[in-house]
């Protein structure tokens, strides 16, 4: 029987881009994936990953139904109502019996892709009332979260670079035209730096690898891994020192310009020079270069947060901006408004500073090595020490909602043990059986992308572009799946004794008390559309926020609402206690010292730093066969002198040593690697048994985390350090 082809627009799910596609279908299958070239904001790009859209949908290997484990141990498949009456049965015992701190929540970062993974986890917590939630942030961006925090006093308050209208970009520790951007939701990221290029900016990238994005800089600095934060305090040094800062309008918000001055002033170019691997000429330039820009804007990213100083860091690519007089200007680096914000504050301007709540760091600890909390999460390479650790407020259940830290965390093996051996109950939320859900009690498969509504609410909060767009699911539910908003919903209701209401329950009490809390007039629940409880959410956030806008008005654009170019906003984003922008908050004024230290350090002859693939996404999209091969491989890159004096032959077999254990991958020898540094990739390792995803299995690669052993973190922001690590390579026996 043949199916009339149709097409339907779809918001890409697979990176922090959010492309706009033109989905081809016939019947209930993708057939083709094009970038549609009437979205309002990414004008037609499209990426191999947004091409390979049908082929992730239709994965063979997605699970279908739910799985649960019989009393052999073996996982079989099951009907939705055992699957939630098990965990109705198990989890609400265990708080019963040993409190709340018994039950550990991990999120991952597919979470952010999809409506449900932002909308309940939230709710989920507060049923769970447990402290022990970690996520992908502290493996990624927890630094610049707390460094925002610090700086602004909220968190999520997180500047993008104004890429579509600045004269000057500084790129420390990112790869976008690999990446697509992070923490900086841009489509089309690489036409976005040519435009750059075209119009007679200038773009400067500082990174150890001879990236795709390095290769179009105007100047590339290959500066020692790890060593991010002193580069930068070396240029806030020369700008204060040559009286080259020039804040502008955000000077009446500023506190601390003299702290500042007096905190940096031992780290003269030529005093970080050795250290950094960049000579103080270099620096000085850099700094000169960036006060000397019409606008200018600088942008950190992974390779400058998972190190050890990444809180650090991430500050001083703040500060840099701050004293250029680039924040909160446009060309420089802005906060976007999303429609979902809430609406600002009536803007204190011409009041003067209004004070707010306020940052806190460390208000609680983890139980076993006392690490502090940071934006109320535990550090992730903590969680199988907390799980294998007797004692009260041990982790005895977990809840893993589209994660696999076996493969993402330090030292996989220990937790893989911990997850096979110390816990009394687990549930994943996952469409694969994976290196981490394989060890799930109940397994809670979400359906394909074609077949769930999309819209970004994490995503437009760090867009290039203030816009607005929303896609219905182009293909109905297939019969005997679950919508993933019910299951996140029945899941809700499963852990806090409230199994068997209806799922609606949970959409309608967040309504209630999103109204309650806005204080808007009780009747406007009544008023709300959609034809679910995620659609009424959504309707409800954007008439509440910014722009007024309603759910009616996205459907009938259904290629997004242009919202304008990004705009000043402090002092409205500013919650800091003094209502200022604090620049040397006391936490970050206390662990200088530390960075003063480094200083002093003798070099590791050899570190290791990882690297993305343009047609990959951390570990959940390698059992995708269009996208497997060609560059999208998991080799260890030598520079040919590394080579040399190691005895490795490209091609052939090495041995990767540190702290947490040794792997064995292939060596790809290539000056795009400087010398001292080798890179492996992150997200790699499909060799454990039980799984599922047989693309994967049959190009496992080696886990690069499985070189930690998970106790070097960012002490701030609880970050996992998974670059510049020391390591050892020899040819394999």
């Amino acid at each position: 029987m043949s199916h009339a082809s149709r097409t339907a627009p779809r918001i890409c799910p697979l990176c922090e881009a959010t492309c706009g596609l033109t989905l081809t279908i016939e019947g209930t299958t993708v057939t083709g994936a094009r970038g549609d070239r009437d979205d309002i904001f990414s004008r037609g790009f499209i990426c191999p990953k947004g091409a390979s859209f049908g082929g992730l949908d239709a994965d063979p290997d997605r699970l279908r139904v739910p799985l649960v484990r019989g009393e052999d141990g073996e996982l079989r498949e099951a009907s939705w109502d055992e699957a939630f009456d098990r965990i109705a049965a198990r989890i609400p015992a265990l708080v019963e019996a040993h409190g709340p701190q018994a039950v550990g929540v991990v999120l991952g970062n597919p979470n952010v892709h999809t409506m449900a993974g932002s909308l309940y986890p939230p709710l989920l917590l507060a049923a769970l009332r447990t402290r022990n939630v970690f996520t992908a942030s502290t493996l990624d961006q927890m630094p610049k979260h707390v460094s925002s925090g610090l700086l602004f006093g909220d968190a999520n308050a997180i500047p993008v670079p104004d890429l579509d209208r600045t004269d000057h970009l500084l790129l420390i520790g990112a790869n976008p035209l690999e990446s697509n951007g992070s923490l900086c939701t841009a489509p089309d990221f690489p036409g976005r730096l040519r435009a750059l290029r075209r119009r007679g900016g200038t773009l400067t990238v500082i990174d150890p690898r001879r990236t795709r994005t390095a290769r179009l800089a105007d100047r590339h600095v290959a500066i020692r891994p790890g060593a991010d934060a002193l580069l930068l305090a070396a240029m806030a040094h020369v700008l204060l020192e040559e009286k080259l800062t020039d804040p502008g309008v955000l000077a009446e918000y500023l506190e601390g310009v003299d702290e500042l001055a007096a905190a940096l002033a031992d780290f003269t170019p030529d005093a970080v020079a050795a250290a950094c691997d960049v000579d103080a000429a270099t620096i000085t330039a850099l700094a000169r270069e960036l006060a000397a820009a019409p606008t200018a804007a600088v942008y950190g990213r992974i390779g400058s947060c998972t190190v050890e100083h990444g809180t650090l860091a991430s500050w001083l690519v703040d500060v840099l901006n701050i004293l250029t007089g680039n924040l909160d200007r446009p060309g420089g680096a802005l906060f976007p408004l999303s429609a979902t914000a809430r609406a600002p504050r009536e803007a204190a301007s011409g009041k003067g500073p209004v004070p707010g709540k306020g940052f806190a760091l460390g208000r609680w600890a983890s139980r076993v090595s006392g690490h502090p909390e940071a934006k109320g999460e535990l550090p992730t390479a903590a969680l199988a020490e907390e799980i294998e650790t007797p004692g009260e407020g041990r982790i005895r259940a977990l809840v893993v909602l589209a994660a696999n830290p076996v493969l993402s965390a330090p030292d996989g093996d220990r937790l893989d043990a911990a997850l096979a051996g110390h816990l009394d109950f687990m549930v994943s939320v996952d469409p694969y059986l994976n290196e981490t859900s394989r060890h799930a009690d109940v397994v809670l498969p979400p359906p394909p992308p074609s077949q769930s509504a999309h819209f970004d609410f994490a995503f437009n909060s760090f867009a290039v572009h203030n816009q607005v767009r929303y896609t219905r699911a182009p293909i109905p539910l297939e019969d005997g799946r679950m919508d993933e908003s019910e299951i996140h919903a029945r899941l809700i209701l499963a852990v806090s004794g409230m199994h068997g209401a209806l799922p609606s329950a949970v959409d309608d009490l967040a309504i209630a008390t999103a109204i309650t809390k806005a204080g808007a007039p009780k009747e406007l629940a009544g008023e709300l559309t959609g034809r679910s409880g995620p659609e009424r959410r959504l309707d409800l956030m954007l008439r509440l926020g910014p722009y007024g806008l309603t759910l009616e008005q996205l459907l009938a654009h259904p290629h997004g609402i242009d919202l304008g170019p990004l705009k000043p906003r402090v002092p409205e984003i500013l919650r800091t206690r003094s209502g200022r922008i604090e620049l040397l908050p006391a936490p970050i004024a206390a662990d200088l010292p530390r960075l003063r230290r480094a200083l002093g350090d003798r070099p590791a002859p050899l570190v290791l730093v990882g690297r993305r693939h343009l047609r990959s996404n951390n570990s959940w999209m390698h059992n995708v066969g269009s996208l497997s091969g060609g560059s999208n491989v998991c080799t260890l890159q030598v520079h040919p002198d590394d080579a040399a004096r190691l005895g490795l032959v490209d091609g052939a077999t090495v041995r990767i040593e540190s702290a947490g254990g040794g792997i064995e991958a292939p060596a790809e020898i290539t000056d795009t690697v400087r010398s001292g540094v080798v890179s492996l990739p992150h997200g790699w390792g499909h060799s454990r048994p039980g799984t599922r995803m047989a693309v994967a299995a049959a190009h496992p690669g080696a886990n690069v985390n499985q070189l930690l052993d998970g106790t070097l973190l960012d002490p701030l922001s609880g970050t996992a350090v998974l670059n510049a690590i020391p390591v050892t390579v020899t040819p394999s026996p």
